[in-house]
């Protein structure tokens, strides 16, 4: 049966002043409109407390002892992905009988929240050290150091391979209407693999890479768009060029080309991909990308050319300026994941 709706307090004073004025309850229900059983409750309980205000109640008891609840905290920080339904089986198991709702209920009273886990690169204890030693070695660097980098990375853009989320309005049983539904497409409809550079003063060159990416491809792109970007990003001479440590970047013919053509690389820790701020271009790049809706791969290829000369100067200024914040963060987490 569903509660029933709390009297007024200004109501519950007319009754009384009714009632005080040698009416009866039948009288009284009908001068106001109530029901016979609620103007005799209000009474009952002026009669014996001399007051019509809201008591303190106790409410029902929880089922959940402070016991239990220790339990069910300790549990979730020990294995933060036991499920609410592993944590009702547990409290099952020493006689605490609740709904796997109430449980979820109350770890958010206690602060502990049903999150969906960021996903990071795996590190391993020597991926954690060099990143460490990478973040304590460069902490105190000048600016002008990280100004005259040449940051570079390669992404895949997918044509509808994006894994996000999405939601629709819609009315019960028009699941499947067309305008409800996200068309999905086998292999993800194509992609499109690019190289991009950038510095603090704005976008370098961005490549269209074709087939396989191997060592040979890969200094072709580094011969036809690293040079012309450092000039026309008018980065000193004392430029630095940042890749990761991708095979193909550090493989024995890569190194000999990059030390015959005099280019200074920076040592770069494994896994790290939280300390390339081009990471967060790739994220613009594709966000604009996938706003012009691409039907195929030829525009998928173009709209990246075209949304790449796109990004203003001053985001990748604003970047570049805040680098010693991600330094910090590693140092911060002892060589552990950061937000970045």
């Amino acid at each position: 049966m569903p509660r029933s709706k709390e009297i007024q307090k200004q109501m519950r004073k007319k009754v009384i002043e009714i009632y005080q004025s040698g009416k009866g309850y039948k009288a009284i229900s009908k001068a106001l409109g109530l029901q016979r059983t609620t103007v005799r409750a209000i009474i009952h309980k002026w009669q014996k407390h001399g007051t019509v205000e809201n008591l303190p109640r106790s409410g029902r008891p929880t089922k959940i002892t402070p016991r239990a609840q220790r339990r069910l905290i300790q549990e979730v920080t020990k294995d933060p992905t036991t499920t609410s339904k592993e944590l009702q089986a547990s409290l099952a198991s020493v006689k605490v009988s609740v709904h796997d709702s109430t449980i979820r209920k109350r770890l958010g009273k206690n602060g502990l929240h049903g999150r969906v886990p960021r996903r990071k690169p795996l590190l391993s204890k020597k991926n954690i050290k060099a990143r460490l030693s990478f973040a304590r070695k460069h902490l105190d660097d000048p600016q002008d150091f990280w100004e005259n980098t040449l940051w570079t990375d390669e992404t895949k853009v997918e044509l509808f391979g994006r894994c996000v989320s999405h939601y629709v309005w819609r009315k019960s049983n028009t699941a499947f209407q067309k305008k409800n539904i996200i068309p999905t497409v086998k292999y993800g409809g194509g992609s499109v693999m690019v190289w991009g550079c950038f510095a603090a003063s704005g976008p370098g060159r961005l490549a269209v890479i074709n087939g396989t990416m191997n060592s040979a491809v890969y200094q072709k792109i580094l011969k036809e768009n690293v040079r012309p970007s450092v000039r026309d990003l008018k980065l000193k001479r004392t430029w630095v060029l940042q890749q990761d440590n991708d095979p193909k970047h550090i493989s024995k013919s890569t190194s000999e080309w990059l030390k015959k053509n005099k280019m200074k690389t920076l040592e770069w820790p494994s896994q790290s991909p939280d300390l390339n701020p081009i990471e967060m271009l790739w994220h613009d790049l594709k966000k604009a990308v996938y706003a012009r809706k691409p039907s195929n791969v030829a525009d998928l290829q173009q709209f990246c050319i075209d949304e790449w000369t796109k990004i203003p100067p001053q985001r990748c200024n604003r970047l570049i300026a805040s680098y010693r914040k991600r330094l910090i963060a590693v140092v911060a987490a002892k060589g552990g994941p950061t937000s970045y």
